[in-house]
């Protein structure tokens, strides 16, 4: 391995870490207790080694967004994948999504809360948060209705899932109904395609 490749290595490690140790700092503590002081101190580097990575806490919660992003979309075509039929494929991804968000708080944040620099539903936008967005529409593609466009239903039926999560974590709605109200945006959103 050249001088140059462990250089290289050895920059990407540091900012996994930097990237993993705000992550878990804001799942602690949220994310006004990441500073680039208190990971300077956390990860032992100096402040103008992390501004070597990130020029500050925006572009490292846009690391963490993109993260995390890629990591929705694992979770959502693992549960898709295990359902079998439209309509449970869809309720596996709506739980999958909730499940997601109730489990990352901080994660979630970064992703649809938070500015991280990042472009959303645009031509520049990062692949992550397009790959995330494709692997809703697989799967709502299917249950869209005739005539409607698959990417206008997937926004519809995401920022229901969205509301669902912001709300159910800000303790608006009533925990015990979660199943309820899951089930009734499924029912109501989600069209069986003829013969399904």
């Amino acid at each position: 391995m050249s001088v140059q490749e462990r250089k290289e290595r050895e920059r990407a490690g540091r900012e996994r870490l930097i990237v993993a140790t705000a992550r878990e700092l804001a799942e602690q503590q949220g994310w006004d207790a990441v500073t680039t002081r208190r990971l300077a101190e956390r990860i032992e580097y100096s402040q103008p080694v992390l501004y070597s990575h990130f020029r500050g806490k925006r572009e490292i919660i846009g690391a963490v967004a993109l993260q995390g992003s890629t990591e929705l979309a694992a979770a959502l075509r693992a549960a898709t994948a295990a359902a079998d039929g439209p309509r449970a494929r869809v309720r596996a991804l709506a739980r999958a999504y909730l499940g997601f968000a109730a489990d990352n708080p901080a994660v979630y944040d970064a992703i649809f809360q938070l500015d991280g620099g990042l472009a959303y539903a645009r031509e520049d936008t990062p692949a992550p948060l397009k790959d995330a967005f494709a692997a809703l529409v697989e799967t709502l593609a299917e249950v869209a209705g005739e005539g409607v466009h698959p990417g206008l239903f997937t926004e519809t039926f995401w920022a229901a899932l969205h509301g669902l999560a912001t709300l159910s974590r800000a303790g608006r709605l009533p925990a015990p109904d979660a199943e309820q109200r899951l089930e009734l945006l499924v029912d109501r959103l989600a069209v069986l395609p003829a013969g399904g």
